[in-house]
C-alpha cells in the first residue's frame, strides 16, 4: 500500500525539485498549502490562514465554493477536453456566448487561451495580422505602444510591451522594440503637475507620441485604471477614456489588459466599465475561473474578426492556438463563476466591503512612513517609504514590503509585496471580519517593519452598519 508522503518529506522535495516562479530558491523556506475552504486555507503543519492574495489574485468567491466544485465534476461526466482546432464542444461555446453578453458592447467574438501572458500575445499577434489584412492593408503598423512600468506577462511578445525593468532587462536581446509614455502615476507626479492636471498632462505625451508615429503603431496596450506589478500604479479618472479616444483619433487599435483587474475587482465586472470604455481587443484571465483552472479569453471586434475571414488558398487564417485553450472543465469553472455573480450578488455585496477597506486605508495612511494607502475598488496598495514629505522610497534591497508580510503571517494573514508596497487583493468573497483581520495585520507589521508606531489609538475594529 502506498503511504502518503510526511510534511518534513515534502518539504526536502520541495527544496530538491521544484523550482517557484519568482522566488529565489536559495532563499527559499517550503510553504506547503494543503487544503482551503472560502477564504482560509491551511498549512501541512495544519497552521490556517486568510488568503488576501486570492491566490495570486485570481480567486474570487472562495475555495471549494460548492457550485464550482459540482460543475467541474458534472463536466468530467462529459468530457474532459477538447481541442479548439477545427472542433469545438457545448460549454465552451456556452461560455464565450456569456462572456460577450456581459462585454462591454461591441465585442463580438472569443478566442480562448491558458492564461493572462498568452491572452496578450494573442492580442499582439491578432493586430499586427488585421492591418496586414486590412480592407485597405498596413503592414508597416508593426510598432506598439505601451506605458512605463507595465506588466503584461512573460512569454515573449508579452514581455516586449512590458516595462518593469527587474523583470525583463535579461531578456532584451530576445525582445522587439515597443514605443513608451510614462505611466500616469497618481501618486508619484511630475514636477509641477498637480492633481487636476495630471489626466491632460500624460494625454497630452500620449497624442504628440501618437500624433509623430501612429503611421506605423498597430495597436496601443493598457492596464485599465491599475497597473499592477508595477505596485498598483493607480491612474486618473479621465486617462483611460482619453487614451481610447486618441488612439481612434490616430487609427491605432486599443488592447485593454483586463486580466488582473476584470471580474469585479475594481467593483465593477470590467475595469473598462468605469469610463464606458470598449477596446478592440480585451484580455482576460485570472479571475475567469474564480481561481480554479487555467483559461484565458481575448474578445475582439467583427471587425477584427472579419479582416481574417477568407478562403483556405488566402491564408488569412489566425494561425495561432494553444492545446488547452478553450478545455470545457475551465470553461465550466468559468460558467459557474459568472452564475455566482449573478446569483450571489457579489458586486452589489461587495460595496461595503469596499468602503470598510477604504476606512482601513485612511487610518493607516496616516503612519510616518506610509507614502501613499490608495484603492480602486477592491484593490489597494499601501507605499513605505523612509520620507513621507519627499516620497523618498526605501531601498529596495532592505525588502520593508517583504517584512511586513512575513509578520502578517505570523499572524495568520498570507498577502505578498510588490517591493515596498504591501498589496491587498482577498476574495471577493471575505468576510468583514476577515478584512478587518487582514489590515490590521498589516498595520501591525508596518510598525515592526520601519520601527515606527501609528501616533493616533486605534479601535479594535471599524463601525459599518450595511447588511450584505
Amino acid at each position: 500500500m502506498e503511504t502518503f508522503p510526511t510534511a518534513e518529506q515534502l518539504k526536502t522535495w520541495d527544496r530538491a525539485h521544484y523550482w517557484h516562479a519568482f522566488t529565489q530558491m536559495a532563499e527559499y523556506e517550503p510553504f506547503l498549502i494543503e487544503r482551503a475552504e472560502g477564504c482560509v486555507f491551511w498549512d501541512s503543519d495544519g497552521r490556517e490562514y486568510i488568503d488576501g492574495v486570492s491566490s495570486l489574485w485570481c480567486n474570487i468567491h472562495g475555495h471549494r465554493h460548492p457550485k464550482i466544485d459540482a460543475a467541474i465534476r458534472a463536466q468530467l461526466d462529459k468530457v474532459a477536453h477538447v481541442t479548439s482546432l477545427g472542433a469545438s464542444n457545448s460549454t465552451g461555446i456556452r461560455l464565450a456566448k456569456r462572456l460577450i453578453e456581459i462585454a462591454p458592447p461591441g465585442l463580438s467574438r472569443v478566442f480562448f487561451s491558458d492564461d493572462g501572458a498568452t491572452a496578450v500575445e494573442v492580442a499582439i499577434k491578432m493586430s499586427l495580422q488585421y492591418w496586414r489584412q486590412h480592407p485597405h492593408p498596413r503592414p508597416e503598423k508593426t510598432l506598439y505602444l505601451a506605458l512605463g512600468e507595465a506588466y503584461h506577462g512573460d512569454t515573449l511578445g508579452s514581455v516586449s510591451v512590458g516595462g518593469v525593468e527587474k523583470f525583463h532587462a535579461t531578456f532584451q536581446p530576445l525582445l522587439f522594440p515597443a514605443l513608451r509614455v510614462p505611466a500616469p502615476d497618481a501618486y508619484r507626479m511630475p514636477p509641477g503637475i498637480g492633481p487636476e492636471e495630471l489626466c491632460q498632462f500624460h494625454l497630452a505625451q500620449l497624442e504628440c507620441v501618437l500624433s509623430e508615429h501612429h503611421q506605423k503603431i498597430a495597436a496601443m496596450i493598457v492596464e485599465p485604471l491599475v497597473q499592477g506589478a508595477a505596485g498598483m500604479i493607480m491612474h486618473p479618472p479621465g486617462y483611460l477614456r482619453g487614451a481610447r479616444e486618441l488612439t481612434k483619433k490616430y487609427d491605432v487599435l486599443f488592447i485593454a489588459d483586463e486580466v488582473a483587474v476584470g471580474f469585479g475587482r475594481t467593483g465593477k465586472m470590467f475595469a473598462c466599465e468605469h469610463e464606458a470604455v470598449t477596446p478592440d481587443l480585451m484580455c482576460l484571465a485570472k479571475g475567469i475561473t474564480g481561481g480554479y483552472l487555467p483559461l484565458a479569453a481575448t474578445l475582439a471586434t467583427d471587425e477584427i474578426y472579419n479582416a481574417f475571414l477568407g478562403s483556405y488558398v488566402e491564408s488569412k487564417t489566425f494561425f495561432h492556438g494553444h492545446t488547452y485553450g478553450g478545455n470545457p472543465l475551465a470553461a465550466a469553472a468559468a460558467l459557474a463563476t459568472l452564475e455566482i455573480f449573478e446569483e450571489e450578488r457579489t458586486l452589489e455585496k461587495l460595496q461595503p466591503k469596499i468602503a470598510r477597506l477604504a476606512e482601513h486605508l485612511a487610518r493607516i495612511a496616516r503612519h510616518p512612513h506610509v507614502g501613499d494607502a490608495r484603492q480602486r475598488g477592491f484593490i489597494a496598495a499601501i507605499e513605505l517609504v523612509r520620507d513621507k514629505a519627499s516620497k523618498e522610497p526605501y531601498p529596495w534591497t532592505e525588502r520593508r514590503g517583504h517584512a511586513v508580510c512575513e509578520s502578517a503571517l505570523r499572524e495568520g494573514v498570507w498577502i505578498r509585496p510588490l517591493g515596498n508596497v504591501v498589496v491587498v487583493m482577498p476574495p471577493l468573497a471575505i468576510t468583514m471580519e476577515q478584512l478587518d483581520k487582514i489590515l490590521f495585520a498589516i498595520e501591525r507589521g508596518i510598525e515592526k517593519a520601519t520601527g515606527a508606531a501609528f501616533s493616533d489609538s486605534r479601535t479594535s475594529s471599524p463601525q459599518c452598519s450595511c447588511e450584505f
